[in-house]
C-alpha cells in the first residue's frame, strides 16, 4: 500500500468514525463477495434486508400456525389492523399526515387507482404532461389510460423533452410547457427523482403551477420515498404513489405506499372500489352500498399480504431511529464524496449525469463511461460494469450507457464510496 492509499484509508476511516449513523450499517445483512462484504450501491432498485425484517416475517407465520383464522382479531399485531401498524411511520418518512397514507398494492397498481379519480379527461382537457423518459411502466400506465377513455396518446399523452446537458430538465421547461398546455391539461404526473439521471424535483412548485392551470398533479415518488424528506402534504399534490423495496427496504415486491391530499378525503370522485376501502366499522355487515373510509384507506382494495407487509415494519422502526433529517445529511455527505472523488480522480474517466446542486438530486449518482482500456460509450460501460460486479462492487445499469451508484446512508459509508473509485481506477489500468 503506497502513502497515498494509506492517506486515503484514514481519510475515509475517520469520515466514518464521525458519523453520528454509523450504527445503522449493522442493522443490516450485507452480501459477501469472495469472503468480503459487498460495497452494495443499488438502494435505488432494493435495499438491503433490516436484521429484524426476519423476526417480523416469523412473528406472522408463527401467529398463523397457533391461530389460524383468530390471528386476523387476537393476539398483537393482529391482522384485520394490520396495515395502520405502518401507517404512522410511512407518514413520517414522506411527510403527510397519517390518514393521508396507505400501504397497499404495487406501485403501477396504486397509480392506475389514483388516476381513475384524478385523471376525468373532457374533450376540452384530455391530455397529461409527464417527462420524456419516464420509467416504462408509468409510460405504459399513462398511455393506457389516455386510451382507455377513447383519446390518442400521440397528441394527448404531452412528453416533456429535458433541456438540460445530460438528460435533465429545467424548472424554467417545466413551467413553459405548464403554461403552453395548461388549457389542456386534465393531470400532471412527474417523478420525485427521475430514476435514470437521479435528478430531484420541487413538487411543490409543479403542484402550484399544475393547479394553477386547472390540472390535477400526483408525483411518483418510487426514488424519493426515504431518499429525500419529502413533504407530500406541504406540497399540495393531489395524490402520489410510490414503493418501499428501494430506500425502504422493504424487501422485493414489497407492498408499495400511496398519498391522497387531505382534502380529497372524501371526494365524491369515481374510484375503483373494494372490501377494503369499505368503513371498517360496517365492513363485516357485508352490505351492497359502498361506504369508502375517509383517507386514503378509502382506496384499497382487498386484505393487505400480511406477509409483504411485515418487512415494511422493521425498516420503519430504523427510519424512525435515525431520522429523515439526520439521513439527508449523512446522505450528502457520502454523495459529495463520491461527486469529489470522481472530478479528483476519475475526471477523464466518468462523468456525472446528475445535477450538482445537492438540492437537485438524492443519493444517486448517474455515470457514464466517457473512455478507458481502449473503449467508449456503451461497450466501455458495460465493461466497467461488468468489472465492478467481479470486484464486489454493486451498483446498476442502466441502458442505453449509464451506471447508477447510489450511496445509502442507512448502510453505505464512505469506505465504500473509496473502494469504488479505486476499483474504477484499477479497471482503467488494466
Amino acid at each position: 500500500m503506497t502513502e497515498s492509499d494509506a492517506s486515503d484509508d484514514t481519510q475515509a476511516n475517520a469520515l466514518d468514525a464521525a458519523d453520528p449513523l454509523r450504527a445503522m450499517r449493522d442493522e443490516f445483512l450485507i452480501p459477501v463477495h469472495e469472503g468480503r462484504e459487498q460495497a452494495y450501491f443499488c438502494g435505488n432498485s432494493l435495499g438491503l434486508q433490516p436484521r429484524t425484517a426476519r423476526a417480523h416475517v416469523e412473528e406472522v407465520l408463527d401467529k398463523w400456525a397457533h391461530e389460524a383464522v383468530e390471528g386476523h382479531f387476537t393476539g398483537q399485531a393482529q391482522w384485520l389492523p394490520y396495515h395502520e401498524l405502518v401507517r404512522d411511520g410511512v407518514a413520517r418518512v414522506v411527510g403527510a399526515q397519517p390518514s393521508e397514507v396507505v400501504a397497499m398494492n404495487s406501485l403501477t397498481a396504486n397509480l392506475h387507482l389514483m388516476m381513475v379519480s384524478f385523471y376525468r379527461p373532457t374533450r376540452e382537457r384530455p391530455a397529461i404532461l409527464m417527462e420524456a423518459g419516464a420509467f416504462p411502466s408509468d409510460r405504459y400506465a399513462l398511455e393506457s389510460q389516455v386510451r382507455f377513455h377513447g383519446f390518442d396518446p400521440a397528441t394527448d399523452l404531452i412528453e416533456l423533452q429535458p433541456d438540460e446537458a445530460d438528460g435533465t430538465f429545467s424548472m424554467a421547461a417545466i413551467e413553459r410547457a405548464i403554461a403552453e398546455h395548461g388549457p389542456r391539461l386534465a393531470l400532471i404526473v412527474w417523478p420525485g427523482v427521475q430514476y435514470r439521471s437521479g435528478q430531484a424535483f420541487d413538487l411543490a412548485g409543479i403542484a402550484r403551477l399544475g393547479h394553477a392551470a386547472g390540472a390535477m398533479v400526483g408525483f411518483d415518488c418510487a426514488h424519493a420515498a426515504g431518499n429525500l424528506p419529502l413533504r407530500l402534504h406541504d406540497s399540495d399534490a393531489d395524490f402520489a404513489v410510490w414503493c418501499h423495496y428501494k430506500y425502504m427496504n422493504a424487501g422485493p415486491g414489497a407492498v408499495a405506499g400511496c398519498f391522497v391530499h387531505e382534502r380529497h378525503a372524501r371526494t365524491d370522485r369515481p374510484r375503483f372500489a373494494g372490501w377494503w376501502g369499505h368503513e371498517q366499522a360496517s365492513r363485516f355487515r357485508m352490505g351492497a352500498d359502498f361506504v369508502p373510509t375517509a383517507g386514503a384507506d378509502g382506496w384499497q382494495l382487498s386484505n393487505p399480504p400480511i406477509l409483504g407487509l411485515a418487512p415494511l415494519r422493521g425498516s420503519l422502526e430504523l427510519f424512525d431511529r435515525a431520522g429523515m433529517g439526520a439521513l439527508r445529511e449523512k446522505s450528502e455527505r457520502l454523495t459529495g464524496y463520491l461527486e469529489r472523488l470522481i472530478h479528483e480522480r476519475l475526471g477523464g474517466t466518468l462523468q456525472i449525469a446528475t445535477p450538482r446542486e445537492p438540492e437537485r438530486r438524492g443519493a444517486q449518482l448517474s455515470l457514464r463511461v466517457v473512455a478507458g482500456r481502449g473503449l467508449s460509450g456503451r461497450e466501455a460501460g458495460r465493461s466497467l460494469f461488468e468489472f465492478l460486479a467481479s470486484q464486489g462492487v454493486l451498483g446498476d445499469w442502466r441502458e442505453p450507457d449509464v451506471i447508477r451508484i447510489s450511496p445509502a446512508p442507512m448502510y453505505n459509508n464512505h469506505a465504500d464510496v473509496l473502494r469504488f473509485v479505486r476499483a474504477v481506477e484499477a479497471w482503467r489500468g488494466q
